[in-house]
């Protein structure tokens, strides 16, 4: 049975260094392909306007796309890509945050029969914003702490929280024991 693995968190908590380390950890292991998603390059296909206010007509934005409709371009890309990987009969491992989309991966892993597993990793906000600051992100550090208390509060996620602070990536792949995360 094919494998949905969801990495959701906070910036800044390890999504896709651990990602990347568990999918290589699994083709190590069951000697099988995985297909990796990072969420984010399709985020960053968008290529906007930096100033936006300098792109305002009658009070109305031009020519620029909501937030709103660039996450759901995001999501539609997400699952169909992984529909496509599913049916080729590779595992599959997504980082991305999750706040309100989990009813479209339970969607997908059931119209694909695979199994779904869902690491939400966190880390203490001390930590994160160390994180942030080394790759040079500082203005994601507010948007990162509000997404991990809101990530650590919400009631689906618990049973799937993964604190990853002061951990190598080592040890965070080696403590991950999938079968713990099983939606």
């Amino acid at each position: 049975m094919a494998k949905i693995i969801f990495v959701s968190g906070p910036c800044g908590c390890g999504k896709s260094t651990f990602t990347n380390a568990y999918a290589r950890h699994l083709v190590d292991k069951n000697r099988k392909t995985v297909y990796v998603i990072h969420g984010d390059d399709f985020h960053a296909g968008f290529v906007e306007v930096e100033d936006k206010g300098d792109f305002f007509v009658n009070g109305e934005a031009s020519d620029t796309v909501m937030w709103e409709d660039i996450l759901k371009f995001n999501w539609d890309c997400i699952i169909a890509t992984a529909g496509r990987a599913l049916q080729q009969g590779m595992d599959v491992i997504i980082d991305y945050v999750i706040e309100d989309e989990l009813p479209r991966v339970k969607e997908l892993a059931s119209k694909n029969n695979a199994e779904l597993f869902y690491i939400v990793l966190t880390a203490g906000e001390d930590e994160i914003e160390r994180r942030i600051r080394e790759r040079g992100d500082v203005d994601m550090i507010e948007r990162a702490k509000f997404l991990k208390r809101e990530l650590d509060a919400m009631p689906e996620n618990i049973g799937h929280l993964y604190d990853n602070t002061e951990k190598t990536i080592d040890e965070t792949v080696n403590e991950i024991i999938l079968d713990a995360f099983k939606v």
